[in-house]
């Protein structure tokens, strides 16, 4: 597979500021580099069924339909950024190995089981060659950080981790003493193995001073991540993407296919709006989970806009695209509704 390049230059673009969406009628290609870096990224797109104008008729063809989506992610992200991303088993599986190419940690795949509801009436069992699907995936990747070692080359964090520790002159065993535990800072902190894990801010912040009093001089603060300032709790804590756990949830989720009020349908028609429209509650799960109020939320394949309507519900800054004009309007239109009735209930 080829080398993830960087995408297309910029040009002037409009957009519209909703409540705290601001949405573009533009490829997301020519938005990405407007759009301020993202603690969330939500992909909801081609899934290469030819289910929509664009959409790939088949699963081979979406590496290259996401290639240089994919390079602009991984341009700006941060160290705390989570993407999430959307598809069918095989559509998912096919673009996988380009973002773990890419710099993207495969963390985990959740199942939306829409349930037997979803083939009522839509199964010949004289012509079915297979079992009914009443599933999508949705994986959640985080942004592999890494930082510059004392040569200037990039590194993993348990990689820098170490290497910080042993420029200090102080033996590796006295990261215990540091941390005030009894063998947690060797055995998980400083480790070489795959029991590395990620040491929480007040003992990273513990380590830092204790090398500053008891290490060789520098002129480089010890764990500093700009190589000037000591490390702060805070800069810690945004080195690794957020999740804000919610109990009653696994990897399989169980909601109903849209239908009733929430299925936008073609006025007079009982004809989606849009196939790929996701369930509100779905939404706000991946909203509450990875990110925090005033958090930025990227969706760069916005359909009708279900993310930015939940954004605004939550405090959340989204910034979306939706390149298909007819789609666009009524995904604006939604966003404007949706603002006025947040409005009226305020009010009341």
């Amino acid at each position: 597979m080829a080398e993830i390049v960087s995408f297309s230059s910029l040009k002037t673009l409009e957009n519209s500021c909703i409540g705290n969406t601001h949405f573009y009628s533009e490829d997301a290609l020519d938005c990405y580099g407007h759009w301020p870096a993202p603690t969330m990224i939500h992909i909801d797109g081609p899934y290469g069924i030819g289910g929509f104008p664009g959409d790939p008729t088949e699963y081979a063809a979406l590496p290259s339909a996401y290639y240089q989506h994919v390079a602009a992610w991984s341009r700006f992200a941060r160290a705390n950024t989570t993407l999430w991303f959307w598809g069918t088993e095989l559509g998912w599986a096919t673009v996988h190995p380009l973002l773990e190419q890419a710099g993207w940690q495969y963390e985990e795949l959740c199942i939306w089981n829409k349930g037997l509801s979803h083939i009522a009436g839509n199964v010949n069992s004289k012509t079915i060659r297979g079992v009914p699907v009443v599933t999508e995936v949705c994986a959640r990747y985080t942004w592999k950080a890494r930082l510059p070692s004392g040569t200037g080359k990039s590194v993993s964090l348990q990689e820098w981790m170490r290497e910080e520790w042993l420029r200090s002159g102080v033996p590796l065993c006295r990261a215990n003493e540091a941390c005030g535990v009894k063998n947690a800072a060797t055995r998980k902190y400083l480790t070489k193995d795959k029991l590395w894990y990620f040491p929480p801010a007040e003992m990273m912040v513990m380590m830092a001073r204790y090398l500053k009093a008891h290490g060789a001089p520098t002129t480089r603060p010890y764990f500093s991540l700009d190589g000037k300032n000591p490390l702060t709790e805070s800069q810690w804590n945004g080195m690794r993407a957020k999740w804000n756990h919610k109990h009653g949830y696994t990897n399989v989720w169980n909601v109903p296919s849209l239908n009733g009020k929430e299925r936008l349908r073609i006025e007079g028609s009982k004809k989606s709006l849009h196939l790929n429209q996701k369930p509100e509650q779905l939404m706000r799960y991946l909203i509450e989970t990875t990110t925090d109020e005033g958090d930025v939320v990227w969706d760069p394949f916005a359909g009708l806009a279900t993310m930015g309507v939940q954004c605004n519900a939550l405090s959340r800054i989204c910034y979306c695209s939706e390149s298909n004009p007819a789609i666009s309007a009524f995904a604006k239109e939604r966003l404007e509704k949706s603002v006025r009735k947040e409005k009226k209930c305020r009010a009341l």
